[in-house]
């Protein structure tokens, strides 16, 4: 993807990590944290910029320049302070892809229901929070030994939510595995409803796996136009 901004608060090892390969990959990163002695982590390469603050704070944010970030993340380490970082990121700048770290998992459902996707820290590793920070195209997690079928984590455009799996499996030809809610992986039915922050895991052929991401990734009126064979001159 293009080189775009990235906000996170917190700057402990997994923040540090987040910003240190955010910044490797071309991407500005801005760090905010009340510590200035935990930018150390960052070591002497990190070209991003370091905001002394606290990050649900309007001005620390906007000193971080949030209303230009494609994602924010909040990792800190109180829960409190993640999800009022998350809210203000979301509803005060307009960031699209937030997420926040949380320690108690109960707490979770709550968080969801605000929209902002949580990952409990017992499950919570950088890796993961990329893939919530950047969620286009698809994670391979398994291989058949033939290599020709895969199970994979796929993203899925919001206008996705309310929607049944029957009609994404008819919509891509293939099976749902499973999905992972709030944390926790539950199998699924044609009639399970899509719940916004759901992680979709298909079954599919390898070959097939770049078709599926591009269909999915579509908003619905997009994918309506293209199956009837209708340009993006249209809206013109």
């Amino acid at each position: 993807m293009p080189a775009v901004h990235f906000v996170i608060m917190g700057c402990g090892r997994v923040g540090a990590t987040l910003a240190r390969t955010l910044d490797t990959a071309g991407h500005t990163v801005a760090v905010v944290d009340q510590d200035p002695d935990a930018f150390l982590k960052l070591g002497k390469s990190f070209s991003g910029s370091t905001i002394t603050g606290v990050g649900f704070d309007q001005d620390a944010l906007a000193r971080a320049r949030c209303a230009d970030a494609y994602a924010f993340a909040a990792v800190s380490s109180g829960d409190n302070s993640n999800i009022l970082a998350a809210r203000v990121a979301r509803e005060t700048f307009g960031v699209r892809n937030v997420t926040a770290r949380i320690y108690d998992p109960r707490r979770a459902q709550v968080f969801e229901r605000l929209g902002i996707p949580t990952v409990a820290t017992v499950r919570w590793t950088a890796d993961q929070v990329m893939r919530r920070l950047i969620p286009q195209g698809s994670v391979t997690e398994f291989r058949d030994p033939s290599g020709r079928v895969v199970l994979a984590e796929v993203h899925l455009h919001p206008e996705w939510v309310a929607h049944p799996v029957s009609e994404i499996e008819s919509r891509i030809d293939a099976r749902v595995a499973y999905i992972t809610r709030l944390g926790d992986a539950i199998t699924v039915s044609g009639d399970t409803l899509v719940q916004a922050g759901d992680l979709v895991h298909v079954v599919c052929e390898k070959d097939r796996l770049e078709e599926i991401v591009r269909i999915l990734d579509l908003p619905v009126d997009r994918r309506n136009r293209d199956e009837l064979g209708l340009g993006i001159e249209e809206d013109a």
